[in-house]
């Protein structure tokens, strides 16, 4: 239980006396509460109002005037929200949760109460919780009040109206299943796409149509739907705005930086790249190794720590990529203006100054701010086309040369193998799918993934040379557990992996060479790629295992990655790059802030947060377009291979275009199946037919639900039929509304249950 709070000295407190009665209160602490305990009165409480203010603005404390907080701390009481369930216990976190520094929410063990008549059913991963809430040392732990009706969640859902004229919101969200009833249409019709919010506090209220987005299977809703699901910041304060405007007036002070716009920087890019962030030049040494240039956007110049533009950078973490659209960090001003590095024009940059040696070893190293001048941006095929017709020119073919021995210098380190294929989405001048196609892979990649590698390798090195703060790109090496499983895994195939060794990337590598059979091939190649542990950012140097790099960091993307705008600020700081204070009303130092140097595992834990949301969202809308784009193809027979087997089923997507879908393992036939967790397979006990991951086979398309973006298959016999399901029964579903109206199933009074878009097939 928390502390009682002391009795006080009549007479305005302190700072530190505010923050210790805030702490040790047993209850709701707010303006009169402290004025109260503290036996303020007439000015002495005019003071303590301006005293709690400014407390707010130095960060010491937040929330209101009738319920305060220390800072980073979490309200006496508040509703918290279900993540974990351990060993029996609830593990939650605030439900309201959105610190200006980024600092992510502490994890809150929950204390249920088990005495008493009133018995509450076990709370849950998603159970919403009204507690009380106590910091205990450096832990948090909350006492549950009451449990709260679950928050109307994915409220961007597609307009139904049932059979009594009455409306509903289907969500698009495929992890929620039953639809909210609309209280109020705001004008839209059924069909249509929208944004709603609860219309009252009970879930019996309903929800209230905010905004209409119109057609749901217009490919420019997909990633609306995404930025809606995942709660991804897409519009920018107008503070935010202002000071990005202020940003840009900056003067470039040539004098005060190294002028390489003599050298004919080339900035290689996607065809349809929205910014610019590197540039790269090479030039043989002529000792057999090359000086090699990487310039970078010098971000750090024009967001500077403390500022609204920094603070809502940090909040992003990151720009999220769509088909149709980007989400940036980075007002457009910035991102896509002034500080991106086009061509012909000056611009400033933080250069990385390669010395390559004829292995491909770098040799040496160097950090500045410098001004440039593109001499040329070009497309990654037009890049390729030029080395493979002999029409590069000086530029390009110094720079394959130098690649040649990076190449070198990667291969002998023998990094992580494993050929993944990226799905691309091609839209033509309409905003519609012109093409879903896996993106290929140019050696004009390879040449400028080799460079930036090597820059983001270097401003580790360096900034470790100074003993500062650095804000790794770490990706540790597969854990034990994840080893066991993958050797009983490969014992079925009659392979064994030695654990007794030093785990490289190396021995992976050597395995998947081993495997002759495409087929087995793809299936251990899942299997590795689960053993891997997820890449994060961290101030702690574990080294980037996929790699085979002992020390790396992110410093080449400061225009759409907070993390490397962090890596360019302690550059700035180590290697004394600061330039003089600005005359325009911005933060004065271009560095890292001290409260970052201090914080800066809490801010690495949420940029890598934002990383896995984006990287969350842009998988999804991925998923959509594949979904709209085979909506017009059900009932075709499809090439797949199996990505994932549980016991309900399994996961398998098409070859070459990707899109996972399921098949029910109750749709595999009368016989009764099996899964063997070690070999991860489905087995049929009576017919020995066995389901893994990488396997290849037929299936036919049965749903593709482009709102979802989640696909449906159904497994065909020997001869190409569909086989028949195990406990197959009528569908009797019935259809609403006239051509191209979604079906589903009635409930109660007419009510939808469970809705399911089916995909309008393609005109």
């Amino acid at each position: 239980m928390a502390k009682r709070p002391q009795k006080h000295t009549p007479g305005l407190p302190t700072r530190e006396q505010v923050l210790e009665f805030i702490q040790t209160a047993d209850r709701v602490v707010g303006k009169r509460e402290i004025g109260k305990a503290f036996g303020l009165k007439g000015q002495e409480k005019i003071a303590l109002k301006r005293l709690l203010k400014d407390m707010a603005e130095e960060g010491l404390i937040d929330g209101k005037r009738t319920a305060y907080h220390r800072m980073g701390g979490v309200p006496k009481v508040t509703v918290l929200k279900v993540m974990d369930i351990e060993d029996g216990e609830a593990f939650a976190i605030p439900e309201s949760w959105q610190p200006d520094d980024g600092t992510p929410p502490p994890r809150i063990r929950i204390i249920e109460k088990k005495s008493g008549k009133v018995r509450h059913a076990a709370l849950k991963v998603g159970d919403r919780v009204l507690a009380r809430c106590e910091e205990v040392g450096s832990a948090w732990q909350a006492y549950v009040m009451k449990k709260l009706p679950a928050k109307t969640e994915g409220l961007m859902g597609v307009v139904e109206i049932d059979g009594s004229g009455k409306g509903w919101l289907a969500p698009v969200d495929k992890r929620i299943r039953s639809s909210s009833p609309i209280a109020d249409l705001g004008g839209a019709e059924e069909g249509q796409l929208v944004l709603a919010e609860p219309a009252g506090r009970s879930p019996k209220a309903g929800v209230k149509v905010v905004e209409i987005y119109g057609d749901p299977l217009a490919p420019k809703s997909f990633s609306l739907i995404a930025i809606s699901k995942h709660g991804i910041p897409n519009v920018f304060p107008e503070a935010t705005l202002e000071e990005a405007e202020e940003a840009a007036k900056l003067p470039l002070d040539a004098d005060k930086r190294e002028d390489l716009r003599h050298l004919p920087i080339v900035a290689i890019d996607p065809s349809d790249a929205r910014d610019h962030d590197d540039a790269i030049w090479a030039e043989p040494d002529g000792k057999g190794g090359f000086n090699a240039l990487v310039a970078i956007a010098d971000v750090s110049f024009y967001v500077r720590p403390g500022g609204d533009l920094d603070k809502e950078a940090r909040k992003r973490g990151n720009s999220v990529y769509f088909p149709d659209r980007v989400v940036p960090m980075l007002p457009e001003i910035l991102s896509a203006d002034v500080c991106s590095l086009r061509q012909g024009e000056d611009r400033a940059a933080m250069a990385c100054h390669l010395h390559v040696s004829e292995s491909g070893k770098i040799s040496g190293f160097r950090f500045t701010r410098a001004l440039v001048r593109i001499d040329e941006v070009i497309a990654y095929e037009e890049a390729q086309r030029r080395i493979d017709e002999q029409d590069a020119g000086e530029n390009l073919t110094n720079l394959w040369a130098c690649w040649k021995a990076l190449a070198a210098a990667r291969d002998a380190r023998d990094p992580l193998n494993l050929d993944l294929p990226e799905r691309r989405v091609v839209l033509d001048d309409q905003g519609k799918i012109a093409e879903i196609a896996v993106r290929e892979r140019l050696d004009a990649h390879r040449v400028v993934e080799d460079f930036m590698i090597s820059a983001n390798v270097a401003a580790a090195k360096a900034l470790e040379s100074k003993t500062a703060p650095v804000v790794y790109r770490v990706h540790e090496q597969p854990s034990r557990e994840k080893l066991v499983a993958l050797r009983e895994y490969l014992e079925t195939f009659g392979k064994n992996i030695a654990l007794g060794q030093v785990i490289t990337p190396s021995l992976f590598n050597r395995m998947l060479k081993d495997v002759t059979d495409d087929s087995e091939k793809a299936q251990v190649m899942e299997a590795v790629l689960r053993t891997q542990t997820q890449a994060y950012y961290g101030p702690a140097n574990a080294g980037h295992f996929g790699l085979a790099l002992g020390s790396y960091a992110h410093f080449t993307s400061p225009i759409r990655r907070y993390a490397d705008l962090l890596v360019h600020r302690a550059l700035v700081d180590s290697f004394q790059l600061e330039q003089s204070k600005p005359k325009l009303d911005l933060p004065a130092t271009s560095g890292l802030a001290e409260k970052d140097r201090e914080d800066l595992g809490k801010i690495a834990d949420a940029i890598s947060k934002t990383e896995r949301r984006a990287m969350e969202a842009e998988r999804d809308t991925i998923d959509r377009y594949v979904a709209a784009w085979l909506s017009g193809r059900v009932g075709e027979t499809f090439d797949t291979r199996i990505t994932g087997v549980q016991p309900f089923g399994f996961f398998a997507t098409i070859e070459g275009l990707g899109g996972d879908g399921l098949v029910p393992v109750s749709t595999l036939g009368s016989d009764y199946f099996r899964y063997d967790e070690a070999a991860q397979s489905l087995v049929g006990e009576r017919t020995g037919t066995t389901y893994s991951p990488g396997d290849r086979l037929k299936l036919k398309l049965g749903e593709a639900n482009a709102l979802t973006g989640a696909l449906k298959f159904v497994p065909l016999d020997a001869d190409g039929n569909p086989i028949e399901a195990r406990g197959s029964r009528p569908d009797y579903r019935k259809k609403t509304g006239g051509k191209g109206k979604p079906k589903f199933a009635q409930g109660k009074r007419g009510r939808p249950k469970n809705i399911r878009h089916q995909g309008r097939k393609k005109r």
